[in-house]
């Protein structure tokens, strides 16, 4: 099994929690803006993604 490490960044409010748990859910969720980051690990097929989605804010 391939394990990869993805840092998702970019501005606050741009949508970074929602394509993350859109990959890991397969499907939209409501969220909050997010402080610090958020963790999680995404499986497709025989590939393991591990995603830290860091809060756009200009403090973490």
């Amino acid at each position: 099994k391939s394990n990869f490490l993805f840092v998702l960044v970019g501005l606050d409010a741009a949508g970074k929690t929602t394509i993350l748990y859109k990959l890991k859910l397969g499907e939209i969720v409501t969220t909050i803006p997010t402080i610090g980051f958020n963790v999680e690990t995404v499986e497709y097929k025989n590939i393991c993604f591990t995603v830290w989605d860091v809060g756009g804010q200009d403090k973490i």
